[in-house]
């Protein structure tokens, strides 16, 4: 993959530092006008995302065929859902992050679950709306039953200072999922989303670190969205552990149904989303979910989901997996698990 500043191509890239070794090789790095005109125009893009109009709510989960479990009746047939019948709720369990962790994939599991109504798409609300009013946020919710769950998710709330306090006044018992990923390849995830769409974009290394193979570079939001331990500390005085639930990443790949189940349980829901539901597509790397009753084929999840990553050179994923190493030990005294990242 051919980027700007080169992904591997010289030999500096191909050096480690060490004892002896003397100074670290600097990087070849693209002019200071060129990257600050870059990165510049990709946070102006990124600040110039608008919250979902309010004449234009974001398209609620399909309505269910059935009556979930709750609403049953012994002795009485399950009679279809009419669209908009129930009532708007605030969620009572969030997807509060992280982002390239695999919320997207949980959330469209967890869908599967006749129990759950999803917002599809993610209305930032914690963090970019908050003026908007708890009101309006209720308003972009799908309608459900009684023993129904409202679910949204948006990645960005784990690493948003303010959003703690914000969800706690809304809910104090607001449970909360975080998915979390090896956090070097969760950065170099990150990089290949930020390059599909800025393609100009200077080269993994040069952004990850100061002066070639230098400082990490924490200010850059890739490297710092894996901090796993600092982000949790801003939580912790609004909520206790016991809220939390931290899905692996790596297992939703692995064993999607395993994970789901941990989920399933901790919303309080029977476990009916199974390993039936799942197959590994091999050339996305990645599970999709089988052909569903009525359905011509196998649903997976979007072209961007399982993208290729660009090629990092060993000596900065190891300089990177070095400096996270004593955050992740600390996550993983914080949440009692060890997700074996080091």
């Amino acid at each position: 993959m051919a980027v700007s500043g080169g992904l591997g191509g010289g030999a500096g890239d191909r050096q480690g530092t060490g004892p002896g070794q003397g100074p670290p090789p600097r990087a070849p790095r693209a002019p200071l006008a060129l990257v600050a005109l870059v990165l510049g125009t990709y946070c102006l893009c990124a600040l110039l995302r608008h919250c979902p109009p309010t004449s234009r709510a974001p398209a609620p989960a399909p309505a269910r065929t059935e009556l979930p479990r709750a609403a049953r009746r012994p002795g009485v047939p399950g009679l279809p859902v009419a669209s908009g019948s129930g009532r708007r709720r605030f969620p009572q369990a969030l997807i509060v992050g992280v982002k390239k962790g695999g919320t997207r994939a949980l959330l469209e599991f967890l869908r599967l679950h006749p129990d759950v109504r999803a917002l599809g798409s993610e209305p930032h609300f914690f963090d970019r709306c908050y003026e908007r009013g708890l009101a309006w946020y209720r308003s972009l919710m799908p309608r459900t039953l009684d023993g129904q769950i409202t679910m949204e998710k948006t990645p960005s709330y784990f690493v948003t200072r303010e959003a703690p306090r914000r969800i706690h006044s809304m809910s104090p018992d607001t449970k909360l999922i975080v998915v979390v990923r090896n956090p070097v390849t969760r950065a170099i995830s990150d990089y290949a989303q930020m390059l599909s769409k800025t393609p100009g974009l200077p080269s993994f290394r040069a952004l990850a670190f100061r002066h070639g193979l230098g400082p990490v570079d924490t200010a850059w939001s890739a490297v710092r969205i894996g901090l796993y331990a600092q982000h949790l500390d801003n939580w912790l005085p609004y909520f206790p552990l016991s809220h939390f639930l931290f899905v692996s990443g790596e297992r939703l790949v692995s064993d999607p149904a395993g994970e789901v189940g941990r989920v399933q349980d901790f919303l309080g829901l029977k476990r009916v989303v199974t390993d039936k539901h799942f197959y590994f597509n091999a050339t996305k790397g990645f599970p999709c979910l089988k052909k569903a009753p009525g359905s011509s084929r196998p649903r997976c999840l979007g072209k961007s989901k399982g993208r290729p990553h660009p090629v990092v050179p060993p000596a900065v994923v190891q300089r990177l997996q070095d400096f996270y190493r004593p955050f992740n030990r600390k996550f993983y005294q914080m949440t009692g698990q060890d997700f074996g990242w080091d």
